[in-house]
């Protein structure tokens, strides 16, 4: 007999076939969420003028606000790559978690942000109009995305994902409508969204470790 994932949609006895869906859905997700936080850190480490996390948002690792964007190598091509690579796997992950009938509407939303990272790397600053609104796409849908996860899952996993889900919808909406707030000016555009990205990267890492282990447990 196999054990079943305590996943929501999976039915009470998971398929050796489904079961390698479920582990190649967590494979890809924790791959992303290390992808994103290592090429970043890559990025910033080798940014050859003035960055700082306070003043600045991941996205000038690609270029500087318009109109007069300043592109900045190798960070521009590091960033660029990793985003392009990472929201690949994230769009890869969601497809299997969906094949895997593992909690529909967090697979879709996770899609969602998949596709916001792969155009934020496909249009860097230079095109602020796509590239504000698949980072706008990735912010929201991946906040939205951990929060659904948590749906059917075990503890103490499920506050778990519903507090970092939380944090990064907040964050964003912080960011956006309240930046003048002293609590968010202190932190700066820089940090208020990392706020909101950082929960989502660390989702990702977890979360998929989460499948891949819970999945992995599967005997014939």
């Amino acid at each position: 007999m196999t054990t079943a994932p305590q996943i929501q949609g999976a039915p009470a006895a998971t398929a050796p076939a489904q079961a390698r869906k479920f582990r190649l859905a967590g494979l890809c997700l924790t791959l992303a969420g290390i992808g994103i936080l290592m090429g970043s850190i890559t990025a910033e480490a080798l940014f050859g003028g003035a960055y700082t996390t306070h003043a600045d948002t991941l996205s000038h690792l690609g270029a500087s606000e318009p109109p007069d964007s300043v592109v900045t190598q190798p960070s521009a091509t590091i960033f660029g790559i990793t985003m392009l690579v990472t929201g690949a796997l994230i769009l890869a992950g969601a497809w299997l978690m969906y094949r895997a009938a593992a909690a529909k509407a967090a697979s879709v939303f996770t899609a969602l942000l998949g596709t916001g990272v792969f155009g934020v790397g496909l249009f860097p600053l230079t095109h602020p109009g796509p590239h504000t609104a698949f980072a706008m796409t990735a912010f929201f849908s991946g906040g939205i995305a951990v929060i659904l996860s948590a749906r059917g899952t075990e503890q103490p996993f499920r506050p778990l994902w519903t507090l970092l889900g939380a944090i990064s919808l907040v964050s964003i909406a912080l960011g956006i409508f309240l930046m003048d707030w002293t609590p968010v000016a202190r932190l700066g555009e820089g940090g208020i969204e990392r706020w909101n990205a950082y929960p989502i990267v660390l989702w990702l890492v977890a979360y998929g470790s989460y499948l891949t282990a819970t999945c992995g447990r599967a005997k014939p």
